[in-house]
C-alpha cells in the first residue's frame, strides 16, 4: 500500500509573508503549451492580491536556448539546467515525443535536484520522464489518458491512477491542458489558503476547480447522455480485465443482470452489443500500446486479451480497416514512445 505524505489543506503551514514561493518550470521540447500556460497563469494572477507577491517563476530549458511547444511556438527562457533553491518547486513541462526528449542529460539533472530537497513535479506527458527518472516507483501518479496505457504496462511498479492530479510525497503529477489549472490552486491553497484560490479561480473564470479524485475523463452517463449505474459499472468491470477477458454472461452475472438485460442495455444506450464494445476497449489498448511503446506484436496480443496474432490480425483490421502490420498511425495523437518492460536507467 502506498504511503502518502499527508498534505491536507488544513495542516499545512503558510508560506512566510516576505519570501515569495519559486516555481521553476523546466520546458522540453514539443512541450504542451496549455498546460504551461494554466500553470504559470494561476501563479501571475495570485500575485497583488492583499498587495503581496505571493510567487515568483523562472523558466528553463535544457540548453538555455528558446524552446518549440508542440505548437511551434517557441518560449523565451531564463536559463538552463543549473542549481535551483532547496526552497524551489520544480515543475517539467512535457508534450509530444516525450521519450526521445527525456535525455540522459535531463533525467540526472532531476535527480539530483531531487537529492537536494527540491520539490519536483510534471504536468502532462513528464509523468514518463519522473518515472523513467525513478522518482515514481511504488508511488501514486497520474498521466494524460492518452498516455495511461503505455505508462501502465511499461512502469507496472507505478500506482497509476486516471486523475486529474496526483500528489505522494514530495512529488506531484498531472494530466496536463486544463488540470494544470487545478493542481496549481491546490497547491496555492495548501500554502496560501482558500481565499487566495477563490480569487485565483474567479480570475481565471474557472468556477469549478476540482480534486485529485476528480477523474480526467468525462464519466459514460455524461458521455452517452444517459444515467445507467449499471451500464457504467459492466463497462468498469470491462476495462478492468482486458488482459484476461469475462465473457459477456460474467459480466452480465458481475453485475447482477442476466445476459438478455445486459444485451439490452447496450444497445439502449451505446448502440452496439457488450461483446462488440468489449473488444473495441481491448482494441483501442493494443492501438496505443503499438504506438506508445516499443512492445512487439506478440506482447501486444497478450496484453489485451486475444490469444493469437492471426485472430488480432483480423479483429484490428475490422476495427480500423487496415492490418497491424499496415498502420502507420497518421491518425494517432501525440505520441509517448516509451521503451517498455526493457528499459535501462541513464
Amino acid at each position: 500500500m502506498t504511503q502518502t505524505l499527508d498534505m491536507s489543506r488544513s495542516k499545512a503551514s503558510p508560506v512566510g509573508e516576505e519570501q515569495p514561493r519559486r516555481f521553476v518550470f523546466l520546458l522540453l521540447p514539443e512541450f504542451s503549451q496549455i498546460s504551461f500556460a494554466c500553470a504559470l497563469e494561476a501563479l501571475r494572477m495570485a500575485n497583488g492580491f492583499d498587495g503581496r507577491k505571493h510567487f515568483d517563476w523562472h523558466v528553463l530549458s535544457s540548453d538555455g536556448t528558446p524552446v518549440a511547444a508542440s505548437s511551434g511556438l517557441a518560449q523565451i527562457v531564463d536559463g538552463d539546467l543549473t542549481e535551483l533553491d532547496r526552497q524551489d518547486t520544480l515543475i517539467i513541462c512535457g508534450g509530444d515525443n516525450i521519450a526521445t526528449h527525456s535525455t540522459p542529460q535531463v533525467l540526472n539533472w532531476i535527480r539530483r535536484e531531487t537529492r537536494r530537497g527540491v520539490r519536483v513535479g510534471s504536468v502532462a506527458s513528464a509523468t514518463y520522464t519522473l518515472a523513467l527518472a525513478g522518482l515514481l516507483t511504488g508511488k501514486q501518479a497520474t498521466v494524460h489518458w492518452d498516455f495511461h496505457n503505455a505508462m501502465a504496462e511499461s512502469f507496472p511498479s507505478i500506482d497509476l491512477l486516471e486523475r486529474v492530479f496526483a500528489i505522494d510525497g514530495q512529488h506531484f503529477t498531472c494530466a496536463g491542458g486544463a488540470a494544470s489549472m487545478d493542481l496549481m490552486l491546490y497547491l496555492i491553497e495548501r500554502d496560501h489558503g482558500r481565499e487566495l484560490a477563490n480569487h485565483v479561480a474567479e480570475k481565471m473564470v474557472y468556477s469549478a476547480p476540482r480534486s485529485p479524485h476528480h477523474n480526467q475523463r468525462l464519466s459514460l452517463q455524461l458521455r452517452a447522455g444517459k444515467r445507467s449505474s449499471k451500464l457504467t459499472e459492466a463497462v468498469e468491470i470491462m476495462n478492468a480485465n482486458i488482459e484476461a477477458p469475462l465473457t459477456p454472461s460474467e459480466v452480465a452475472t458481475a453485475v447482477d443482470l442476466s445476459s438478455r438485460q445486459l444485451e439490452r442495455l447496450f444497445r439502449k444506450h451505446l448502440g452496439t452489443t457488450p461483446k462488440t464494445h468489449y473488444t473495441g476497449l481491448r482494441l483501442r489498448k493494443a492501438r496505443d500500446l503499438m504506438f506508445q511503446t516499443d512492445m512487439k506484436l506478440s506482447e501486444i496480443c497478450f496484453a489485451c486479451g486475444f490469444n493469437s496474432q492471426t485472430h488480432f490480425s483480423k479483429a484490428y483490421r475490422a476495427s480500423f480497416g487496415v492490418s497491424p502490420s499496415r498502420d502507420d498511425g497518421r491518425f494517432e495523437p501525440a505520441t509517448l514512445r516509451v521503451r517498455s518492460r526493457t528499459i535501462t536507467m541513464a
